[in-house]
């Protein structure tokens, strides 16, 4: 069997800003995109500046940076029930953007850190002017703990009025307010026996008990609330179950995914499920079947086909999975990621124009959604001084500037001066 030499559903990669390990999937990333687009719409963020990152943790989170970087937890995905629950912890994240809560967070962790100083400088004095002594160790102790209760009393603050914007924004956006309610009775499921042991002062949300009272209250005088169409919802409701099996397969034990879809579910979301778990596995005979099943009960979706390209591929049945792969893309738009995989099987089977192809397609990744991966394969398809470039956009993604620098240089030396790929290595090496 050939060994594969990465993941295809999706390049890992290390964001350093926050320590968090994010997951690149065109499905996973396009239907939660299409899920929440009537709250971006709603909150007047521009399509087309809109970035979903999968976070891998198993936490049940999420957050907003910036107001149109939306960091989605796998942990999140896996376990929130509906896609209104999903958008309705979106609204809550995007309640905090409109009501300016990181700005004023910022302004106010500034001020009470100069309150603590004045408070500890102070102390000192006391210290100092031979008074009390132990006072004034007592005021310097104290300095930190009277900043973080204010703190954390904002932060609470905060999530109440990003509960009331989130549903304010869900009502605007014509999507039922009720997705807080069920995000709330799971989070009270989750943490109730914890809450009834914490003292609320002490914690920087309001208890869920709470929260769900306020939210009961606001949606009761709210109007003009709809509902949604319930032929809509259940169509909604599929999709959205196919990308939680899809992340069940990729990321969970062999006994969870059998555990979650046993092999008497024969719904789409379980055949994709366990068929994700048998090639991970190296089941592929069984992955193959699963798989073979799905594109007969539905000839278009790009991504089972996107499935048989993966599994061929680790076959080593390299016309199976570029076909597999082509037919992705002829159901998909805009699918970089499905592009990059195809890119791989043609630089590696090398037939007339293959290299061309992987060219043209690494070009168009790196132009719409540039990925390590798609300068790799650059690298490897490319005459030696744009490999060279390439390697070096490689390195420089990965963090690896020495590395970077050096490739930088060695293709700078082979370069057309002033052709794009020169000046890019020289806007690496400053």
């Amino acid at each position: 069997m050939k060994k594969i030499l990465f993941i295809l559903f999706g390049i890992i990669l290390s964001c350093n800003s926050w320590a968090l390990t994010l997951i690149n999937d065109t499905e996973i990333e396009k239907q939660v995109t299409d899920i929440i687009a009537p709250i971006t719409k709603a909150a007047k963020i521009p399509e087309n500046s809109l970035k979903i990152y999968l976070v891998r943790s198993d936490e049940f989170n999420a957050f907003v940076r910036g107001g149109e970087d939306i960091f989605i937890y796998t942990g999140l995905l896996k376990q929130i029930k509906t896609p209104n629950a999903l958008r309705a912890v979106v609204a809550h994240e995007l309640g905090h953007t409109i009501g300016g809560h990181i700005v004023q967070m910022s302004d106010r962790m500034s001020a009470e850190m100069t309150r603590a100083i004045i408070i500890q400088a102070l102390g000192i004095g006391l210290m100092v002017a031979g008074g009390n002594p132990s006072a004034g160790a007592g005021v310097i102790a104290g300095a930190t703990g009277i900043a973080q209760q204010s703190l954390l009393s904002f932060s609470r603050d905060e999530e109440r009025m990003a509960d009331d914007l989130g549903i304010e924004l869900m009502i605007k956006a014509k999507q039922d307010p009720n997705g807080f309610l069920e995000v709330f009775e799971q989070i009270q499921n989750i943490n109730e026996a914890i809450e009834q042991r914490i003292n609320p002062n002490n914690v920087n949300h309001p208890l869920t008990s709470e929260r769900l009272n306020n939210t009961k209250e606001k949606i009761k005088n709210s109007k003009n609330i709809v509902k949604q169409d319930p032929n809509i919802a259940k169509k909604e409701q599929e999709q959205f179950e196919l990308i939680r099996a899809k992340l069940v397969g990729y990321l969970d034990t062999q006994e969870t995914v059998i555990a979650k879809y046993p092999n008497k579910d024969k719904s789409h979301a379980a055949i994709y499920a366990r068929a994700i778990a048998y090639m991970q596995r190296g089941n592929l005979k069984s992955a193959l079947i699963g798989t073979g099943t799905l594109i007969g009960r539905n000839p278009s979706s790009p991504y089972f086909y996107e499935l048989l390209g993966d599994i061929e591929y680790q076959y080593g049945h390299y016309d199976d999975s570029v076909s597999a792969y082509e037919n992705s893309l002829k159901y998909s738009n805009n699918a970089p990621q499905i592009e990059s995989a195809l890119a791989l099987v043609l630089s590696e089977r090398r037939k007339a124009d293959d290299l061309q192809r992987a060219s043209e397609l690494c070009k168009h990744v790196i132009l719409v959604d540039p990925t390590p991966l798609a300068y790799w394969i650059l690298a490897k398809v490319s005459p030696e001084g744009i490999s060279e470039w390439a390697l070096a956009e490689f390195y420089l993604m990965n963090g690896d500037k020495n590395a970077a620098r050096q490739h930088a240089k060695k293709a700078q030396k082979k370069l057309k001066t002033g052709s794009p790929e020169y000046i890019k290595a020289g806007d690496i090496l400053k």
